[in-house]
């Protein structure tokens, strides 16, 4: 999880902070509470969400296979009903996180080196 390494200790993050991870609306979060049982952050004072390490790990599941395997939502739900799949899926999401923080590092090893 690549979400500020800097609040490793944090318990929870502001729905704001999940999806600029993400790279996505507070609303399609929102809506995919409605689509996902899964997905389920905790609410505090006035109805704000709450989410742990855990539930963003959920979200990134269901962003993996909606937003890089191309998923419906239907097709989504339907793969994290099917045994042993949830796990696989959540695995290769994980991956693919990494992934994209080792780039995201590598860009700015580039661009450092470029200024030289």
């Amino acid at each position: 999880m690549t979400l500020h390494k800097n609040k490793e200790l944090k318990l929870y993050y502001s729905i704001k902070e999940v999806a600029s991870e993400l790279g996505v609306n507070e609303s399609t979060l929102r809506y995919w509470e409605t689509e996902f049982p899964q997905i389920a952050p905790k609410k505090g004072a006035n109805n704000v969400r709450r989410y742990t390490k855990e539930d963003i790990k959920t979200v990134r599941l269901v962003h993996h296979l909606v937003k890089d395997k191309g998923l419906t939502l239907a097709g989504a739900k339907q793969y994290l009903k099917q045994n042993g799949n949830k796990e696989i899926a959540r695995t290769n999401s994980d991956v693919i996180e990494r992934l994209r923080a080792v780039r995201e590092e590598l860009l700015g090893i580039k661009a450092a080196l470029e200024h030289l």
